[in-house]
């Protein structure tokens, strides 16, 4: 009855199908939450959830791959590429699949992983890295906020196939953004520019994350 109820409280509802205990599923949706603590309307992924469920990936040897799923409008910065090297640097098998969106600092998070898929009509926001609230304006600040953003910048290069000079030329770009910087890239788009590498759904998730698991135990 115990495990009814709290099946109810979490999902809505009683029975929950049985799942590939290989596959870690980990959700970033809402706002990747950082050094700072968001208003509890907001829906939010919180950094010091996340850190524990990445180590237990991979150290619990029952776990053989990670699938990331993004939903996420961005986030803090630093929490973000936090999140993206430690992905990146997990040893057994990851993929992504960017759902909704995986705007600002979910575009790291999603091309750390192994392989990367983006939904036909998901989108990803590419813009520079800006603070809202109070900023001290010294030349030192801008500084920090250049080397934040040149962080990003080689981040994503190495990990996908867009090179550094059309990363900053699409988030530099001017036109397509009401009152702001930046391009705003479906599906497809993502894959043309070598930002994410194939558009597909779930089902294309999973299969590509079994195929990298079963390439990984052929190997031991």
């Amino acid at each position: 009855m115990n495990q009814k109820l709290n099946n109810i409280n979490q999902v809505g509802q009683i029975n929950i199908p049985d799942m590939d205990k290989s596959i870690h599923v980990m959700p970033i949706i809402g706002q990747v939450e950082g050094h700072q603590v968001l208003p509890p309307q907001n829906k939010t992924t919180k950094y010091e959830h996340i850190i524990p469920q990445l180590v237990a990936v991979e150290q619990n040897p029952n776990i053989k791959g990670l699938l990331l799923i993004l939903n996420t409008v961005g986030g803090d910065v630093e929490a973000g590429l936090a999140i993206s090297e430690m992905v990146k640097t997990i040893s057994k098998p990851t993929v992504s699949l960017v759902l909704g969106g995986g705007h600002s600092i979910g575009v790291p998070i999603a091309v750390s992983t192994d392989y990367s898929i983006i939904a036909e009509t998901a989108t990803m926001t590419i813009h520079p890295v800006r603070l809202t609230g109070l900023v001290v304006s010294v030349p030192q600040t801008y500084e920090y906020l250049d080397k934040m953003q040149e962080r990003i910048i080689r981040f994503v290069a190495e990990n996908s196939r867009m090179t550094e000079g059309r990363f900053k030329e699409l988030m530099f770009q001017t036109g397509e953004l009401a009152r702001d910087i930046g391009t705003v890239l479906v599906g497809q788009d993502a894959v043309k520019n070598g930002l994410i590498d194939t558009v597909g759904g779930l089902d294309t998730g999973v299969d590509k994350l079994r195929d990298l698991m079963s390439q990984t135990d052929n190997l031991q």
